[in-house]
């Protein structure tokens, strides 16, 4: 049994006293020496000293005594080493006790600069102080014109002593300065005068402000017990030496770290001060060393970007204790969150396309090195048995020899091991939990890995030079998981929108296509076959060919779709549809069985074949092709995503898996078989495109003329010419969409374009059409045109344009990756702690949700629509695709696998199609959406009342399996992936109007992805208005401004529009706080001033959802609604009530309830707070665990933070646990109560 019980409950952080080093430290480094270069041992009182930090070899001494087993720990007499485990030198600390204090650097660089606020003083006064620039007046004594705690310069305090003596008043410098008057300081006093500062009526914002910040250090010093003159050093803890080693390079050189010389420069200068002292040096000279000793342990603490000699070696700065932490080498995120792997290997992937769904092919040399010492172990098993193959024992040696040379017999115990032990396959980038699967491998020979075909898309691999790594999963609980949860033929479904990731590609898909293919010009076409085996040996006879039209009698297909009414016809078909039928999972239930299937249509995959496909006994087939038949058209790769989707609904995982791998061997076999292959004459040359670059030559020439009679501008002329152009390119794109359709069956590019196979549209308006306008680095468009296509050739002058488009391709490319993998990171860090932690969280409360557009417009158009229907339905007709323009999801898409939050009738019959609280699958989503409800309430994560994590019913279902999510999914890291993964598809581009009165530029793609989610001012804001009421006046003003009256019963209020914005209301138009007066982009932080947090929410998701679906890439809304969660996880305190509140500070939800409770327990008056929206760099920064923020950015701001405060971290998110090295609260990892795993149970299949 192994028990996930937590190891700790929390951890906290605060500042050291000087005791407390002291009581951690083994003895005090006095010496700046390191080892004896002659006898290679740690000099005494040095950095390495064996007396303070222990024996450098396990229970031996610096005088080489014998070593002798001990009864326990012993210090030998002679040397005063302590003879115990060397491993004692990665955990013993030494100290140095300092001569003179010195200011921690973190709480005097950091800004906000704590010890300023503290003592009220700016940044550059404390720091002319601490480096001995400047005086402060301790004790004014007799001197008038001096007050205490003022600052004088140098110069000021000569004269001073000049004039008055030394003896008449008290000023000090450097660290004791700022030690005596912290230490001076009474917090209680100070926090008391500060509370009632703010309760002035007249305090000024300025001083409002800084009076906040002032009291909430103070504050935190009185909470957490931490003394504010900690912040300056008397003692300065040494790391243990095994932690900054030193090593022997050839050649009798050593290397080592760079904190030993920054120890050392300590030393030494403390050493010199400490003698200075001594012999009664000059007060001058002494200033000066301190001040040395003060750059000395900032340059300890944090060395960047100091320009001094003595914190660089070789001109290189030294590395400190701060940079050690800090950034993606640090300690943080290179060793704690990133752990590196033994057992791993790596090499070129290859296809391997007669694999299973569940395997891969693992080279048999690498497999040999991976499974060694489960292959050493089997080996020296044989010893003990009787049996033995060989008649002499097997010894360590000769295991690992036999498993280097490739014995035979190594060999058979390699088989044996891998039948039942998954690897892992990862690609990096590792963009979705889908980069890493399990496979059961197969030893092949070669040395590279054998990768299933239909991974690849999950991967996003190809088999041009890509690497993959294989990990082994070691313990039985880590095979167990790969098999139940990570094996690729159980990852069909792809998490972000729970569509089929496993579809076939390329040649597969072309291979189908193909097969669907009905050729009607085919001769021997309306012949009747008895059953499908006497039309196979018509095909090997060449009676028929695989698009010939042929009928069969339904009753020989063994289809339980078949109506009574439908098994006495024929049904028309191919041999080629045939055998595409033939790979689908057979059933005798009517409801769960694939219907034979003859086209794309809805009713055909997942009821029936329709009936248009079937004709009575008796009909004359020949003429009832050639009359009345229209061939449905071939299957294309979104038809196979639709079959694998209705498959994997019916049959479930393994039968789905099961089915691609014979889609896939079926679409190998007949593109092979089909000869379809590209050549030059399949390019054809367009008819009509010298008129349409003729026609826009002329237009282009009129444009010039009006601007050299000065009717228009430069810039005017540029984009009336680029819009020509355009519609050009728009034009000839129409022509060979036209030509395209005519020829897709028999043309072999266009049929590779129209399957989806390879090739879109616009590659052919580059091939055969014209190349159109390129665009320059900066996202400008330029507005000369490549007329020719590239089946007539470039000439010089537009090669050279083209070479523009290619460049910016490139770049854009390049900087998309890293801004999509920063992206990525961001959204993990907010949301890594949501979990799955209970099942019901018991609101009442629900989200409204309804179809999304891609344009307003359209939305406001579409409500109409709606509206209409249900206020008449019999005179107007039903919304649906056909009649709605620009719906990018419709409703059905957003419910499915949601629970409803109120009842859900139709709104015609009053027919119930959902209960409250019930889970709503894809057919009632599909009733729901049909049934003419503009929307309806869901359960959703943005009103979800868990305070750790979220609850079941509020997520709703899994996406990757469709069935509701288990208690214990780690829902937070799969939206954050679900978001960042395609953030390499979207566009870098924001579009460059170039300066057009009225014209403003668009952000698009990820920096509007990016915008939203940091909560930052839009370009080209919109203005919204801040009251509800009736619009009163539009008024276009002479400078071509707009004024706009909005007007209620109780206020007006006026705004006036920027120049050259128009707005579309009218007066008398009626709106609501927060809507638009102009066209533009709302800024998220003004709406939930004026409007509602509801309002935020629907905002940011509508337009994420906008961004996405405009390149085609679905993710399901409650990723994103995690991430708004996260982003309104905290609240502004306005007014703190009878609380220890501090007004404009921000407190988590959760927070704010333990409090509400303790005041009205206690009648005491609650406190008064607005929410606050953060973008998700904030949030993740002022998350509850400061772990997880300081191990996201500003490491040192985060931990000066939390030490101030003496925060504790609960360890209640993922990442908390894995840098403390715990089991993370996830899956088999939360813990319930006392929650034990079986180490041996496995689920079984």
């Amino acid at each position: 049994m192994i028990s996930t019980k937590r190891k700790y409950d929390y951890l906290r952080i605060g500042l050291a006293s000087p005791e407390k080093i002291l009581s951690w430290s083994y003895g005090e480094v006095k010496l700046p020496e390191t080892i004896n270069y002659r006898t290679l041992k740690p000099e005494r009182d040095g950095l390495f000293c064996e007396i303070i930090f222990g024996p450098v070899k396990t229970n031996q001494c610096q005088c080489n005594k014998p070593k002798r087993p001990l009864t326990g720990p012993m210090i030998c007499e002679k040397c005063g080493v302590e003879l115990t485990d060397a491993r004692v030198r990665r955990e013993r600390m030494g100290h140095i006790k300092l001569q003179a204090p010195v200011v921690h650097n973190w709480y005097l660089k950091n800004t906000p600069n704590k010890i300023g606020l503290l003592l009220d003083m700016k940044t550059r006064e404390v720091s002319s102080i601490v480096y001995s620039a400047s005086y402060i007046v301790v004790d004014p004594g007799t001197v008038d014109e001096l007050e205490k705690n003022q600052i004088i310069t140098e110069q000021e305090y000569g004269r001073y002593r000049q004039t008055y003596g030394s003896r008449s008043f008290r000023a000090l410098t450097g660290a004791e300065a700022i030690k005596k008057m912290l230490q001076e300081l009474d917090l209680k006093q100070l926090s008391e005068d500060l509370r009632a500062e703010l309760n002035e009526e007249k305090i000024t914002k300025q001083r409002r402000e800084k009076a906040n910040k002032r009291l909430n250090i103070v504050d935190a010093f009185l909470h957490s017990g931490n003394k504010p003159e900690w912040m300056v050093l008397d003692v300065i803890p040494v790391l243990p030496p095994d932690l900054r080693p030193m090593v022997e390079l050839d050649g009798g050189r050593f290397a080592t770290t760079d904190l030993n010389d920054l120890y050392r420069n300590i030393i030494v200068r403390n050493n010199r001060l400490k003698k200075e002292y001594e012999i009664g040096t000059p007060e001058l000279i002494i200033k000066n060393e301190k001040r040395l000793l003060q750059e000395a342990v900032d340059a300890l603490i944090n060395n960047e970007g100091r320009g001094n000699k003595s914190s660089k070696r070789r001109g290189r700065e030294l590395k400190s204790l701060s940079e050690i932490l800090k950034g993606k080498q640090g300690r943080f995120r290179q060793n704690l969150l990133g752990k590196r792997v033994d057992y791993s290997g790596r090499s070129v992937i290859v296809i391997g396309p007669e694999l299973k769904m569940y395997q891969c092919g693992l080279p048999r040399e690498m497999a040999l090195l991976l499974f060694k010492p489960f292959i050493l172990h089997n080996l020296l098993e044989k010893n003990k048995d009787g049996n033995d193959l060989t008649p002499n024992k097997i010894s360590a040696k000769d295991a690992k020899e036999m498993i280097e040379t490739g014995h035979p017999d190594a060999m058979t115990e390699l088989e044996k091991i891998i039948v039942d032990h998954p690897v892992l396959l990862n690609r990096a980038p590792t963009l979705h939990r889908l980069s890493i699967q399990a496979f059961e491998p197969k030893l092949i020979d070669g040395k590279a890995i054998r990768l299933h075909p239909l991974v690849t898309t999950a991967f996003n691999a190809d088999f041009d030079g890509d690497q993959m790594s294989v990990h082994v999963p070691l313990s039985a609980e880590a095979q167990a998981e790969a098999r139940i949860l990570m094996l690729a033929s159980k990852n069909i479904l792809a998490p972000k929108d729970g569509n089929p990731i496993v579809t076939p590609t390329q040649d597969m898909v072309l291979g189908n296509y193909y097969l669907t293919i009905e050729d009607p010009n085919d001769e021997r076409e309306g012949k009747i076959f008895k059953d499908p085996d006497e039309l196979e040996l018509a095909y090997y006879n060449k009676l028929v060919g695989f698009h010939t039209r042929v009928a069969l009698p339904v009753s020989s297909l063994n289809n339980p779709c078949f109506t009574e009414d439908q098994k006495d016809k024929y049904i028309i078909t191919t041999y080629g549809k045939y055998l595409f039928n033939t790979i689908f999972p057979e059933s005798d239930d009517p409801h769960k069985a694939i219907p034979y299937i003859c086209d794309q249509s809805e009713e055909n995959l997942s009821v029936r074949t329709p009936n248009k496909y079937l004709v009575s006994k008796g009909t004359d087939i020949k003429k009832f092709l050639k009359e009345k038949y229209v061939s449905p058209k071939p299957f294309p790769k979104k038809a196979l995503s639709k079959v694998i989707a209705q498959v994997f609904k019916n049959f479930q995982i393994n039968e789905t898996s099961k089915t691609l791998d014979k889609m896939k061997d079926l679409g190998f076999k007949y593109a092979t078989q089909s000869g379809i292959t590209v050549s030059i004459s399949d390019i054809t040359a367009i008819e009509g495109k010298d008129e349409i670059i003729a026609l826009a030559d002329e237009e282009v020439k009129e444009i010039k003329a009006k601007e050299d009679l000065g009717f228009a501008t430069e810039e005017e002329r540029r984009q009336d010419t680029i819009r020509v152009w355009t519609k050009a390119k728009e034009d000839i794109k129409k022509l060979i969409e036209k030509d395209l359709a005519l020829n897709c069956t028999t043309n072999n590019i266009y049929m590779m374009s129209d399957s989806g196979a390879r090739g879109s549209i616009d590659n052919f308006v580059q091939l055969s059409g014209m190349r159109g306008l390129m665009a320059k680095p900066n996202g400008e468009q330029m507005d000369i045109p490549i007329k020719s296509s590239f089946i007539e050739g470039l000439s010089m002058s537009e090669f050279f344009v083209s070479t523009h488009g290619s460049r910016k391709g490139s770049t854009d490319t390049a900087l998309k990756t890293a801004e999509s993998g920063y992206l990525t990171r961001q959204l993990v860090d907010v949301s890594q702690e949501i979990v799955i932690s209970e099942d019901d969280c018991g609101t009442d409360k629900g989200k409204f949700v309804h179809p999304i557009f891609d344009t307003d417009d359209n939305e406001a158009l579409g409500y109409k629509l709606y509206q209409a229907y249900l206020a008449d339905p019999v005179n107007n007709p039903k919304p649906s695709s056909k009649n709605l323009q620009g719906v990018k999801l419709n409703l059905g898409q957003r419910i499915k696998g949601r629970f409803a939050a109120q009842n859900v009738y139709d709104p015609v019959t009053d027919e119930l199609y959902v209960k409250k609280g019930e889970f709503i699958t894809e057919d009632i989503a599909n009733a729901i959406n049909d049934s003419g409800l503009w929307g309806i309430e869901i359960r959703s994560l943005l009103t979800c009342n868990t305070q750790n994590g979220v609850c079941v019913k509020c997520y709703g279902s899994d996406l990757s399996t469709s069935k509701v999510v288990e208690k214990g999914e780690a829902v937070g890291v799969i939206a954050a992936q679900s978001i960042g993964e395609p953030g390499t598809q979207l566009t870098m581009r924001t579009f460059h109007t170039g300066g057009v009165a009225g014209g403003e530029d668009i952000t698009q793609g990820l920096p509007r992805v990016n915008e939203l989610f940091g909560a930052r001012e839009p370009k080209g804001k919109a203005i919204i208005s801040e009251i509800s009421g009736i619009i009163k006046t539009v008024d276009r003003q002479q400078d071509n401004r707009t004024r706009i009256v909005v007007q209620n019963e109780i206020e007006t209020k006026e705004y006036l529009t920027d120049v050259g914005k128009v707005t579309k209301l009218q007066v008398g138009d009626r709106i609501k706080a927060g809507d638009k007066l102009v066209e533009g982009l709302i800024d998220p932080k003004e709406l939930i001033r004026v409007s509602s947090v509801v309002a935020v929410e629907d905002y940011i998701l509508e337009e994420v959802q906008r961004v996405y679906q405009s390149q085609g890439v679905g993710i399901a809304d409650k990723h994103i609604e995690i991430i708004i969660r996260q982003m309104l996880r905290k609240v502004k305190v306005t007014d703190a009530g009878d609380t220890k509140l501090i007004v404009g500070s921000l407190i988590s939800r959760a927070e704010l309830q333990d409090i509400y409770q303790d005041c009205i327990l206690n009648g005491k008056k609650t406190p008064t707070v607005v929410p606050e929206l953060l973008g998700i760099i904030r949030s993740a920064l002022r998350a509850d665990s400061f772990l997880s923020a300081a191990s996201f950015q500003e490491t040192t701001k985060v931990l000066t933070e939390a030490a101030i405060r003496g925060k504790k971290d609960h360890l209640l998110g993922l990442k908390e646990n894995v840098i403390i090295g715990g089991l993370m609260p996830a899956g088999t990892g939360l813990v319930d109560g006392d929650y034990y795993i079986n180490e041996n149970q496995e689920e079984a299949e």
